[in-house]
């Protein structure tokens, strides 16, 4: 019966004909869907042919609809067939989705020249629909490698425009590999021979971006952010573009990028752009760690209009220290030991002295912020290795050490405390000494 229908509202067209029966001899799963066109288009064609007539009443039929509106509802109509035509869609199968939703879903890629391009994750078993993102509202689409792991794979995030309210994350990850032949099925642009498929992805979605948003897909670069991989334990390791971090109690990643940084792979994703940040100071600085606090300006879009808001990232390896210094002031990001604002908070109250006046350090470590962070990390670490080593009943009691300085400056404290004994007891320590003498 559908075969009938089909055949029916698509029999001006032969050609077209010929195309939906092909494509539904090797899908047919899509027959309910050109089923239901089909019936619209005999709706259509019978409207068409027998239009109602000028004298008839609302209540006899129904009313007439405004020319403006049948156009409206028809381009509408139009750009529904054009997002389920497989024909306008790059389809890349078996992907692993983590964001909004953890599936094993297609991706399809469109280039309608109807509604816009648009990306969207679709069900391989019930060719559902489970959430899409248009081109246009992608505001920051990047590519890095997922770490720590045997085999390459990467992860695809795509960010929604700030004001977004609707749209959500999406973050997908494909192979290192090259696909099998005919695993893939691109329309828009020929595949090379050798393109694996992150490649590949990211011409494609390249291609849309540019279209609609001047914007590319962002990679890590060896040349702006590379540090020795920290789990690995050889330093013959090959350097990496991340850094593991905690954020709060979750584990993630921070890839420093040229235009930001981005932090993943846990719902959601966070990337700062270079442009909102403030400040970024260093804070528990330990032997084997240290901590990544991060001033922000205000945000619109996040509520907080006037003040700077804050975000620390703890427990970076302190292997990573000189990459991560590097990157910070290479892109001229403040690299002092405390942010502006949390400075001014530790100095109220405190009364200038002669010491800190032209900014010399008074001894507990609140001087010299204009040095580098490496050199007063190094100092800290220098000092707790110094406090490891310390063995509290050897000073002063090793035999044949010390200098004559050291020796005289002995035999003054000792003369000092005779005369405090002398000063405090008067006439009675006199009586002692005389008592010793006899």
């Amino acid at each position: 019966m559908s075969q009938l229908i089909i055949a029916k509202a698509f029999s001006p067209k032969p050609d077209l004909q010929q195309e939906i029966s092909s494509l539904l001899h090797t899908n047919p799963s899509l027959q309910p869907l050109f089923h239901s066109i089909a019936a619209y288009v005999q709706e259509l064609q019978s409207a068409r042919h027998h239009p109602p007539p000028n004298n008839l009443l609302p209540h006899q039929g129904q009313a007439q609809l405004p020319t403006s509106s049948k156009k409206r509802k028809i381009e509408e109509q139009v750009d529904a067939d054009a997002d389920a035509d497989p024909a306008n869609f790059d389809i890349i199968p078996d992907l692993s989705f983590s964001i909004p939703q953890r599936k094993k879903l297609r991706l399809d890629i469109s280039r309608s020249v109807h509604s816009g391009s648009l990306l969207r994750a679709t069900n391989p078993s019930t060719s559902s629909i489970e959430f899409s993102l248009r081109f246009a509202d992608i505001s920051t689409a990047i590519c890095v490698p997922v770490p720590e792991r045997p085999q390459p794979l990467f992860n695809f995030c795509l960010f929604p425009n700030d004001d977004d309210k609707t749209n959500e994350q999406i973050l997908f990850t494909v192979p290192g590999i090259i696909p099998k032949p005919g695993t893939v099925k691109i329309n828009s642009i020929v595949p090379e021979s050798e393109e694996t498929y992150k490649a590949l992805t990211t011409r494609l979605l390249n291609q849309q971006l540019s279209k609609h948003s001047q914007k590319q897909v962002l990679l890590p670069d060896s040349h702006t952010f590379s540090t020795p991989s920290s789990s690995s334990g050889s330093q013959n390791s090959a350097p990496v573009t991340w850094v593991k971090a905690f954020r709060g109690t979750k584990e993630g990643y921070l890839f420093p990028l040229p235009p930001g940084l981005l932090f993943g792979f846990k719902k959601p994703l966070l990337f700062i752009p270079l442009d909102s940040i403030s400040s970024i100071s260093y804070t528990s600085v330990l032997q084997r760690t240290f901590n990544l606090s991060i001033s922000l300006y205000p945000s619109p879009s996040s509520g907080n209009e006037t003040q700077e808001s804050e975000l620390e990232f703890a427990m970076l390896d302190q292997c990573t220290f000189p990459a991560v210094d590097a990157y910070i002031k290479k892109h001229g990001l403040a690299d002092k030991s405390m942010a502006e604002a949390r400075r001014a908070k530790r100095m109220a109250g405190k009364q200038p002295n002669a010491n800190n006046a032209n900014g010399v350090g008074n001894g507990d470590g609140d001087g010299d912020e204009e040095g580098g962070e490496l050199a007063k990390a190094q100092k800290e670490i220098e000092e707790m290795e110094e406090d490891e080593n310390f063995d509290p009943g050897s000073e002063g009691e090793s035999e044949g050490s010390g200098s004559s300085s050291e020796e005289e400056e002995e035999e003054g404290s000792a003369k000092g405390e005779t005369n405090l004994v002398s000063e405090e007891l008067g006439s009675e320590a006199e009586d002692v000494d005389t008592e010793e003498g006899e």
